[in-house]
């Protein structure tokens, strides 16, 4: 196996050694995208259209929704720090409760009471050729997957390295000199997506939050799980069945593999399935009897955001671009991390030492060796994943490494030491203590598996004899009322601004329209 960046980890962590090169350390970007449905005051999906107050879900640079007209996603800018994400994150929060007409956002990742496929609205977002392409896409997953999926909520992490950072690796590395500046850019940057892959399942472990559902979501479909109560069902040592079968399963692409070894080799893999027609979707047809559209396509993947990762790399696409145009063109620029439940305890669904053990794990992936991976490892992966979401607090529960079987217990805590000393550096540039603190609080996970998030949510099941629905009612309630202090005079006005100006821009661009909708997709998938 080759192997792409040759600096050791400890040779690298020694880069770090003078105040200015330390300083690179705090000046790592993030930001969020939180997702939660609303729902209405018994806890059931709204059927309500999206707040006209929270503006044009299609122009809006914060709010907007995702696969339902029910599916908020907040979406922050990039941020140096976490405490400035995350504030930010509450100020959406709180304007937002102020347009819902007693409506709640439900804290967990597994949804509410839904009462059937239909129930489940899809996301609508006017009358422009692009607000239509949006959703034919949805209508698409519909056709393919069902709505009932696509109705489970998640936080996207989205990470980047400062740009100084990058000659001073560049420098330092003996395998640098193959590549051109944004080429070694992107090739480190999936040296991260496979540490991450390699050890996501640690991040199941700790802060998975989703080992029960109401049965509403399962109604009608084969599962294993057991039932707690009358309409709760979940899995004992389960963390997170949002990542499991359960959530977002698709059999179609059960035996897709996206290669993560080279910018090139993503793209040609990825590319291939996006052009790769299916008997199955070629039954479903573009559109139907009356000329409705049913998908954007009968390929594998209608688009890009259709493959299901818990890892994306990403690039801003510009003028039109589709995404892997815009990675084969200028290469990787952030990554986005897709793997998070949502915390129902907590009333953003993440908090910031979370956020800051989050930004260790991924510089860690970032600046440790990463060899490609190849088929053999690729199935030992999946296989942990696999077994850490449905079974990761299973007492004596063993991962295959490339050294052979390890208890989850002792590979977590393995890694952990390996961060100790970024954690330090960390720390040390910032003046605080706050990512060794995030640290220590993942050792007492390690060692006591009732801290987790999803032992935690069993627990209160358990004590309160209430439903998952009932349980996380309660919660979303408590959220709001901790969410419904009014903001400043002039933060309202300039979150009513940014609300009434992406209304306009949506009017703008279906003013602007002169192709029709179908030469308008030809164009585009055609791109």
């Amino acid at each position: 196996m080759a192997t792409q960046q040759a600096t050791s980890y400890q040779d690298t962590l020694s880069l770090f050694s003078n105040p200015d090169t330390l300083s690179l350390l705090n000046r790592i970007q993030r930001g969020i995208e939180k997702e939660g449905l609303r729902c209405s005051a018994q806890g059931i999906i709204s059927q309500k259209p999206h707040p006209r107050g929270l503006g044009s879900a299609l122009t809006h640079p914060a709010i907007t929704t995702d696969y339902s007209e029910a599916l908020l996603e907040f979406i922050t800018p990039v941020f140096p720090s976490a405490h400035e994400a995350l504030a930010y994150l509450e100020i959406a929060h709180r304007h937002s409760y102020k347009q819902l007409d007693n409506e709640l956002i439900w804290p967990a990742s597994m949804p509410c009471i839904l009462q059937g496929e239909m129930s489940v609205p899809i996301a609508e977002y006017g009358t422009s050729n692009v607000g239509r392409l949006k959703h034919i896409y949805r209508h698409g997953l519909w056709h393919r997957y069902g709505r009932i999926m696509q109705t489970i909520a998640g936080i996207h992490y989205n990470f980047s390295a400062p740009e100084a950072l990058w000659p001073l690796l560049h420098a330092a590395d003996p395998a640098g000199s193959q590549y051109n500046a944004q080429g070694y850019i992107s090739a480190r940057y999936f040296g991260l997506i496979r540490n991450f892959r390699r050890y996501s399942w640690l991040l199941m472990y700790l802060f998975g939050a989703s080992p029960a559902v109401c049965e509403s979501f399962l109604s009608g479909r084969d599962h294993k799980l057991d039932r707690i109560n009358q309409h709760t069902l979940f899995s004992p040592y389960a963390t997170s069945l949002r990542m499991s079968d359960l959530g977002y399963q698709n059999n179609a692409q059960s035996k897709l593999m996206v290669c993560h070894n080279t910018v090139d080799s993503y793209i040609k893999t990825l590319g291939k399935a996006i052009g790769e027609t299916v008997p199955a979707y070629d039954a479903i047809g573009v559109q139907d009897a009356n000329g409705h559209y049913r998908q954007l396509n009968t390929n594998l993947l209608q688009i890009e955001n259709e493959y299901y990762s818990d890892i994306r790399p990403k690039r801003v696409a510009r003028n039109g671009e589709k995404p892997l145009q815009a990675l084969a063109k200028y290469g990787v620029e952030y990554i986005e991390v897709r793997s998070t439940d949502l915390n129902p305890f907590m009333p953003l669904g993440i908090d910031v030492p979370q956020m800051q053990f989050m930004d260790v794990f991924l510089t860690w992936c970032l600046l440790s060796p990463s060899d490609t991976i190849e088929d053999p490892e690729y199935w030992r992966i999946k296989g942990n994943q696999q077994k850490v979401v449905m079974e990761g607090r299973r007492p004596g529960l063993m991962l295959d490494s490339s050294n052979g079987s390890i208890s989850l217990q002792q590979w977590g805590l393995s890694l952990l030491d390996e961060m100790e000393a970024l954690a330090g550096l960390m720390d040390k540039t910032s003046g605080f203590t706050f990512h060794r603190d995030a640290l220590n609080q993942q050792r007492l996970k390690l060692a006591d598996s009732s801290l987790t998030p999803s032992a935690r949510v069993l627990a209160a099941l358990e004590e309160s004899g209430l439903e998952f629905s009932e349980l996380t009612l309660e919660l979303a309630r408590k959220h709001r009322k901790e969410l419904s202090e009014n903001l400043a005079p002039d933060v309202a006005r300039r979150w009513a601004d940014m609300a009434r100006d992406s209304l306009a821009e949506q009017e703008a661009l279906e003013h602007a329209d002169t192709q029709s909708f179908a030469e308008y997709l030809q164009s585009y998938l055609q791109r």
